[in-house]
């Protein structure tokens, strides 16, 4: 069941965004990691990292990208006159130890830490601040949609339907208090991790659903740029 809607954001919170572009362009059949590929006319991170900056919370933010594309992006900030604010780091190995790279940076054990995909890059501010809110209320709060189609779950040679109205497809932000959020990413690394909030109950904390946005899409594959530029331009239509 998703969260309800939580009260305003108590203003003294400090807050941060862990933006993961950890990707490569391998699925884009593009020699450029998909985080900068053009969308609308500027990298997708580009799109990504304004949606928080530009959210009601605001929150400071840390990229976290691979060493080997640094002056990549400070180029395309340069070309692209791209001026928020915010603190580049190495990413890991894997996306565990990336985002374990960031958190380490946070020494509050009392703020409240976002982790978002950069390559979902219409994430909404409403949902941003929501997951902020119920963070804050709840220690945790987790994007997901309910699935729109039926789920079959395989067994050896044959399949098992699922009941789709229990199921839920997860997506970022994730959001965590920072006491909860560090204290998961002490545990050493394990190929079941999918995610943060795996991490999270991993080392025993209550996952909290909130409710997230069937157009908040991940850039996976090249028809998701022509999908994620409908969407921009329906949106810039409505204004």
């Amino acid at each position: 069941m998703l969260h309800p809607k939580s009260e305003i954001l108590n203003p003294k919170s400090k807050t941060y965004a862990i933006i993961v572009a950890g990707g490569s362009g391998s699925r884009m059949q593009s020699a450029l990691p998909k985080q900068f590929i053009e969308l609308c006319g500027k990298p997708v991170l580009m799109h990504t990292m304004e949606a928080f900056h530009n959210s009601q919370t605001s929150p400071e933010i840390i990229l976290v990208l691979h060493a080997t594309y640094h002056d990549l992006w400070k180029e395309l900030c340069n070309v692209h006159n791209f001026s928020i604010n915010h603190k580049l780091i190495a990413g890991g190995e894997t996306r565990f130890h990336s985002v374990k790279n960031a958190v380490d940076l946070i020494y509050d054990i009392n703020v409240l830490i976002a982790v978002h995909d950069a390559v979902r890059p219409l994430i909404s501010s409403a949902i941003i601040d929501e997951s902020f809110r119920c963070a804050e209320a709840n220690g945790t709060a987790v994007t997901a949609v309910k699935s729109r189609d039926s789920i079959r779950q395989q067994n050896g040679e044959g399949s098992t339907c699922l009941n789709r109205d229990e199921i839920y497809l997860v997506q970022t932000p994730q959001t965590f208090k920072s006491a909860l959020l560090k204290e998961a990413y002490m545990q050493p690394y394990s190929e079941n991790f999918t995610d943060d909030a795996s991490v999270v109950e991993q080392a025993g904390g209550q996952i909290t659903l909130i409710a997230g946005s069937y157009s908040n899409i991940k850039i996976t594959f090249p028809e998701d740029i022509t999908i994620a530029e409908a969407l921009i331009n329906k949106k810039s239509h409505q204004r």
